[in-house]
């Protein structure tokens, strides 16, 4: 397979990523501050939010707007400036551009034309999030933000309900309860999950709990200010095998007892972690597969 290097040449032009702070203003690094004031441009989110995020640091830099709907016709302007030349920054509203923010096409584009793209970091909700929720992070993956109506979201969920990695999230603040019991169905009621709200901010806090117990929270309490929800991820199957070596076998005494399919499926999926949609899809394929061989 060919590869592609960057054969942007010494005085060229370049394209610096630079993370802002996501609440906190104290969180611009000097290193972003010096890089603000010293380009030609600065293609921002939002001319006027950024525009008062340089006048606390005295900087000078024209700006120029740069979001999701005008980035297409932005690009190549920015690009061909970029050619000639000019070493032009690249910012969003809070934290570090292209993560789930625009900037990815002008860092591709800027790549393709052998324009030399640094990257100035800093700030970034996800990594924030993800070293205090207290959920393992040795592995782990970013899903930004999930589809926000019901059908699309319990997709998206169901897709991910053997994901073994600790999974990350954005979220709307409105949202939360209602992605808390979707995430609650999909993943199991007693997966552990983190909500982080308005971090590095004067009223950040996290709370961590089961999605069950989560949801309940935030029915009472509603979500306000940017939110991240981090979720484990699935138990490895060696970790179910001691509460359910055999799910069939499980939910026939669970029937036994009284239990409704869809409550029977519910205890299953809670004692192993498996998606309780999961369990319940398969228990009724079961019972159409034995009712075909009487």
């Amino acid at each position: 397979m060919a590869t592609r290097a960057n054969r942007q040449t010494e005085g060229g032009g370049i394209l610096y990523v630079v993370a802002t702070p996501i609440g906190n203003p104290n969180d611009l690094s000097a290193r972003a501050i010096r890089t603000l004031a010293e380009v030609s441009l600065i293609a921002c989110e939002d001319t006027r939010r950024t525009g008062q995020m340089l006048a606390r640091h005295q900087i000078g830099t024209p700006t120029i707007s740069h979001f999701e709907h005008n980035e297409e016709r932005r690009v190549p302007e920015l690009v061909e400036r970029l050619k000639a030349g000019e070493k032009i920054a690249l910012v969003t509203d809070a934290g570090t551009p292209a993560i789930s923010d625009p900037g990815f096409r002008l860092v591709r584009a800027a790549l393709e034309a052998n324009v030399r793209v640094v990257a100035v970091p800093g700030a970034s909700a996800l990594i924030a999030a993800l070293s205090i929720a207290g959920i393992p992070t040795d592995r782990f993956t970013f899903e930004g933000f999930i589809p926000a109506r019901d059908a699309a979201r319990s997709k998206a969920l169901d897709e991910l309900r053997r994901e073994l990695r600790t999974m990350v999230f954005y979220e709307a603040a409105r949202r939360v309860a209602d992605t808390l019991a979707a995430m609650a169905t999909a993943f199991g009621e007693s997966r552990d999950a983190a909500v982080v709200c308005e971090i590095t901010k004067t009223y950040e806090r996290t709370i961590r709990g089961t999605l069950a117990e989560l949801e309940r929270h935030f029915r009472a309490t509603p979500a306000l200010g940017e939110i991240v929800i981090v979720v484990a991820g699935a138990p490895h199957q060696s970790d179910a095998a001691g509460v359910a070596i055999d799910v069939h076998q499980a939910l026939e005494v669970l029937r036994e007892a009284g239990l409704g399919l869809k409550q029977a499926s519910a205890v299953i999926a809670r004692l192993t972690g498996v998606g309780r949609r999961e369990v319940y899809q398969d228990a009724l394929k079961s019972r159409d597969d034995d009712s075909s061989d009487d």
